[in-house]
């Protein structure tokens, strides 16, 4: 059966490999991104099966006038895809205030108002899904990402509670977890000027492994992407998906570290409930 699709930032990377695949098997896709000609030979040639609107997902009035005109000239939307975001790659200390801004605007607030956009229009058709393109970055962490990894965290945390709100409507939210991918996000980072002083320290050497290529990318970004159609169609609803051989080793070790924790402090944290 034919679907429609709505997916932001589909100029390069995820987002453009799914309106690629999604239009050859013969669904229909509305697709946003900041510059239209990048999606230029996909309109082309495939005439009114793609709905092509210009949106930067910082501008909040944006997302919802966009959202609004895709479900009111497309009809139903059966899966919402947040997906626009990049990388700000830093020692925390490195990064500007601006760069800090503009990144949670974009992959924290922008996703945010994407999924809140599309809500009400999800609740009146009976129901659909929406897949949150996040990242192995939103369960672990490396030196020189912290702010990629405070909005992949953030998005996590603000899906576990709209998930719940919006179950009764029929509505399902997949958060997938792709890890390091072949795809052009390497060179769409923003990298703020370094300081000589994190050379010789963690962060120092996540830099080196990028730039001499011993920082291995594993992942195959067009088997992700069916994997991230596979899900957003599956029922029921996977609430989240791994991606990659790195991303379940890197999350597996750390969700166990983690539950040791709590473990370990089981009897200072049982002992501070209030007294019977």
């Amino acid at each position: 059966m034919t679907k429609t699709w709505f997916i932001t930032g589909t100029s390069s990377g995820f987002g453009r490999i799914m309106t690629e695949k999604l239009l050859a098997r013969g669904d229909r896709v509305a697709a946003t991104l900041r510059k239209r000609q990048a999606l230029a030979d996909l309109e082309a040639q495939y005439g009114d099966r793609l709905w092509v609107a210009t949106l930067d997902v910082t501008d909040d009035r944006a997302v919802h006038t966009v959202v609004n005109a895709a479900f009111e000239e497309m009809g139903r939307i059966d899966v919402v895809v947040s997906n626009a975001g990049y990388g700000l790659f830093g020692a925390s200390e490195e990064v500007s205030d601006a760069q800090i801004r503009h990144q949670i605007d974009t992959n924290l607030t922008g996703s945010i108002q994407v999924i809140r956009a599309a809500l009400p229009h999800l609740r009146r058709q009976g129901g659909g899904r929406i897949l949150q393109v996040a990242s192995e970055g939103g369960q672990i962490a490396y030196p020189n990402f912290s702010l990629y990894h405070a909005t992949k965290w953030g998005i996590e945390g603000f899906i576990e509670a709209v998930v719940q709100e919006v179950a009764p409507f029929g509505i399902d939210i997949v958060i997938a977890e792709p890890g390091p991918a072949g795809t052009d996000f390497g060179a769409g980072l923003v990298r703020p000027p370094q300081m000589d002083v994190y050379e010789d320290t963690p962060a120092g050497q996540v830099r080196k492994a990028i730039a001499d290529g011993s920082f291995k990318i594993l992942g195959d970004p067009m088997k992700m992407t069916d994997a991230m159609i596979a899900a957003a169609e599956k029922q029921p609803a996977p609430k989240r998906l791994a991606l990659g051989s790195t991303t379940y080793q890197s999350i597996r070790k750390a969700l166990y570290e983690r539950l040791a924790e709590p473990e370990a402090q089981k009897d200072i944290t049982l002992s501070t409930d209030i007294d019977a």
